[in-house]
Order: structure tokens, then sequence, then C-alpha cells
């Protein structure tokens, strides 16, 4: 075993701390990556605070991490050392199943195996990237394309693939008409990738007080969910909406936004159920779906796609001697939907 240093949370409401993990020797197919970069997930506080069940503790989050090759085992070779790479929100899968052998490991009938909460390859509970290196199977490995800062780039494994394998899987592209639900750390890059697909893209937040960043990002409309009116002038406008909220929504009112045959995705987790209103499905023969990151071949598409696109999540950058007391008002500021758009952790800080 080798050690690395980390920060952790000891309970669901204590603040985090920095500390000493280990990391599995390196088997003959595993990479040690030096994480310079670890994006802040919303996934990361439900996970932490109990919401979607008990974790374990202590605690290390984060499955948006960007860095280089430090070393890798005898039989490595898809990645050399100082590559530069990211790990997304799994580091293992059966690899048997049919979900597995069609590219989908995300959708493991077995379950794939978390960058963190999960139980790993040694038989010990997985740690993620709040932390200074990492030890994963070169399959679980995506590479990041030169021309995407490693900073930048993190957000991209978990909320990038996020938004992008329903835009891709639901047919975004020139012609279609597509909805983002919510212009947070999901939303923003769903209205830049659905832009840089060739949609015609329209963002549907709370308020208008990011309308001028959502044209910046390839919005071509901005509408306010608070006003009624929003959904009358909208009424059967969408083939696609993507919604990418954490919060309960009246869904009868955004089902009404779909075309004849349209789809509604969700991809935001709320920890309370939602109603689903049969009517608002039946009439217009619409679907209400939902969808979890991508595959790793759908995975690596995407930084392919972002990278030709320029398309880079937008940051604030947690960085100095105070990591942990930064890391606790981080979680806060996202539950009140106070950044733009996404945390990224300086894992180089915790030295």
């Amino acid at each position: 075993m080798r050690t690395a240093t980390a920060y952790a949370t000891p309970s669901a409401k204590a603040p985090f701390e920095k500390t000493t993990i280990q990391r599995r020797d390196l088997g003959p197919r595993d990479v040690l990556i030096k994480i310079h970069f670890a994006g802040i997930c919303h996934s990361d506080i439900h996970t932490g605070r109990n919401e979607w069940g008990e974790a374990n503790f202590p605690f290390v989050p984060g499955h948006e991490i960007a860095g280089t090759v430090e070393e890798v085992g005898s039989e490595v070779d898809k990645y050399s050392v100082d590559d530069r790479v990211g790990v997304g929100c799994m580091v293992d899968s059966c690899r048997e199943c049919t979900s597995c052998l069609a590219g989908q490991e995300q959708y493991c009938l077995k379950g794939m195996t978390g960058t963190y909460g999960s139980i790993g390859a040694d038989g010990r509970p997985t740690d993620g990237g709040y932390s200074s290196h990492i030890v994963v199977d070169q399959d679980f490995v995506v590479g990041i394309p030169e021309g995407i800062d490693l900073d930048k780039a993190a957000p991209l494994l978990c909320a990038g693939i996020t938004v992008f394998s329903p835009l891709k899987h639901w047919g975004a592209g020139p012609g279609s008409k597509v909805a983002v639900v919510g212009m947070g750390g999901l939303g923003h890059l769903a209205v830049k990738i659905a832009h840089a697909l060739g949609a015609e893209v329209t963002v549907l937040s709370q308020s208008l007080s990011k309308q001028e960043d959502g044209a910046k990002f390839g919005a071509d409309h901005y509408l306010a969910t608070s006003d009624d009116a929003t959904f009358e002038e909208l009424a059967g406008s969408f083939d696609l909406i993507i919604n990418t909220v954490s919060a309960s929504l009246p869904m009868g009112k955004f089902l009404s936004l779909l075309s004849l045959d349209g789809t509604l995705v969700s991809v935001g987790a709320p920890s309370e159920p939602l109603e689903v209103p049969a009517f608002a499905l039946i009439g217009g023969r619409k679907s209400w779906a939902g969808s979890m990151i991508g595959g790793i071949a759908e995975t690596q598409e995407m930084l392919d796609f972002c990278a030709e696109h320029h398309i880079t999540a937008e940051i604030e950058l947690i960085s100095g001697d105070d990591i942990g007391d930064q890391i606790d008002a981080a979680w806060d500021r996202v539950v009140d939907s106070d950044v733009r758009y996404r945390f990224v952790i300086d894992t180089g800080s915790f030295a």
C-alpha cells in the first residue's frame, strides 16, 4: 500500500479535515495519477450529507479528477508517465454484462464501482479525488487533450459527460430544438455542448439573472420559469428538454413544453420523489427519461469534442492554506446555487 494526502469529512455534518489515506500498490494494468485538480459536484454533497443514504465515513469525495500519470504498471499500454489524464465517476465494473460489453459501463448490471463510496479492487472502500494521488485501472482512465487546461477540464469528467450523453443519445443537432432547465454547473455545459452540436438552444431558468451568460455560452433564447407566461408561450416547442436541477419541479408544466414525441431527460437527482402526471405524457406521446454519465469511450469522445469546439467549464478555483474551510464554504454555496459555475480544488495546495 502507498499513502496519499486527502481532505475528508468524518461525519455528515462535520467540517473537512486534512488526513492521510491509503492507495493500493500498482497492479500490472494500474495507473498512478498525481491529481492536480478535483471538481466539486453536487453528488459529493448529497452523498457526504447522507441525502442519498448512509455514507462511509471518513468520507473522501471527488469524481471530477484531472492530473498527470506518475507511474504505470507493467502491462499498461494506453498511457505513459506525464500523460494528461482524467478519472470520472467510476473506476471499475464487471466488464462482462451486456451493458459493459456495449460500452455502457455506467449501467453495469452488477453495479459499477464508484470513484468514491464503493468497494474497490483491493476490497476497501474507494476514496475520491479530494486527494493528492489515485490508482486506477487503465481501462477507466481517459486522456485529456492538449488545449484544455486541467483545472477547467476537471468538471467535464462528471458535469460534461452527464449532459453530453443524453444530448447525443436523443439526437440534439441541426434542426432540433433543445431546452436546458437550470443554468448551473450542469446547465452551463449543456448550453455550450448543445450549441456546438448545432441545436437551437433555450435556457429555462428561475430568473433572468444569468441571461447574459446564457447568450455568451450559445443560448438562442432565455426565459424565466417564474413567469407563467413562459409556459404558455413555449407550449409544444421542444424536441428535447434536459432537466439539470436537483430540486422538485412541477413536471406537468415542463412536460407541456415538449412537442409531439418529445423527450424530457432528468439528469439532476433531487432527494425527494417527483410526481409523474400521466396525462401530460399521454397527450403528445411524450417521454420522460433519465440519464447517468456515459461509458468510458463516450467520455473520451466528449473530451475530444470539447477540445475541438473549445468548450471548458467556467470555474472558481479553491487554492491556498485554508483548503478545508474553503471546501466547507463551497459546499454551502453549491447548495445555495451561489457559484458560477463549478468549484474546482487545486490539490497541489494539499502539500
